[in-house]
Formats: C-alpha cells, structure tokens, sequence
C-alpha cells in the first residue's frame, strides 16, 4: 500500500464492455491507484439484450422481497458492484481498494474540467455481435430515470 498521496484518475467508460473495464480497473485499484468512473450508463453488454434482460430479471428475484439480499437496478451501483465482484473486498487490501472508487452517471460538473482516460482494452467498436448499453438493461429491470 503506497504511503504517498494518490492522483485521482478519471476513466470515461463511454463505449466500453462493462467486463472488461471492471477487470482493469479492479487491478490498479488492488495497486492503490484511486479511479472516478463517469458516463456509467453508457458502458457497454455484448450479447442479444432479450437474454440479457431476462437473466438478470431473473437474479433479481433472489431472496425474500421483503428481507433481501436487495440488488440495484441503477447503472451507476451495477458497475460499482461489479467491480466489487473483482477485488478481494472482505479483506482489508480489498476493503481498501474499493473505497478508493467512486462511480458517476454522467460527467458532475467537478470533473468537466480534468483529463480523463479510457481503457483501451475494453472498447467496444472490437465487437462484432450483438450489444446494448447498460442504460437499455436498467430501464427494462426497473431503473427509474427521474429518480
């Protein structure tokens, strides 16, 4: 764990496979790096979104309604999450990277003036199937805009 203050990087995931950016990003975090993920809706899904949208309806239906576990439909949390799903977060080395993460929908007005990067691995345009936004999967298990 590095003593030193970290810079804060600003990934833009626009146009990238939500797999892919979650795995790269999950690995400088576990090496102290801190990362901003903006324009969070608008990561990418490969695959037909009918089978897409009916599983995660699916794995939405887990649990007791009334007592959980409870999963979120925003696209900011379901990036967030699946980071979390990359990093070791019940140890502290993992408690710790995860803290160092903050997901945005869109780009707060704090952040339009910084760099920003994107990962090159994770682009989208490498797709030849089928693919929707992470925006179109909220929206079809209940995401709610206006809230």
């Amino acid at each position: 764990m590095p003593t030193a203050k970290t810079s804060t990087v600003v990934v833009n995931a626009e146009g990238l496979i939500l797999g892919r950016m979650c795995s790269k990003i999950a690995k400088r975090l576990l090496n102290g790096e801190e990362i901003i993920i903006v324009n969070a809706e608008k990561t990418v899904l490969s695959g037909k979104k009918k089978s897409k949208v009916a599983e995660a309806k699916q794995f939405l239906e887990v649990g007791a309604p009334e007592r959980g576990p409870f999963h979120s439909r925003r696209p900011d949390r379901i990036v967030r999450k699946t980071v979390r799903g990359m990093v070791p977060w019940r140890q502290p080395k993992g408690k710790n990277a995860y803290k160092r993460l903050k997901v945005y929908m869109g780009v707060p007005k704090e952040l339009k003036d910084m760099k920003m990067e994107t990962v090159e691995q994770a682009q989208s345009t490498k797709l030849k199937g089928p693919h929707f936004t992470l925006a179109e999967l909220a929206v079809e298990v209940g995401w709610n805009k206006g809230v």
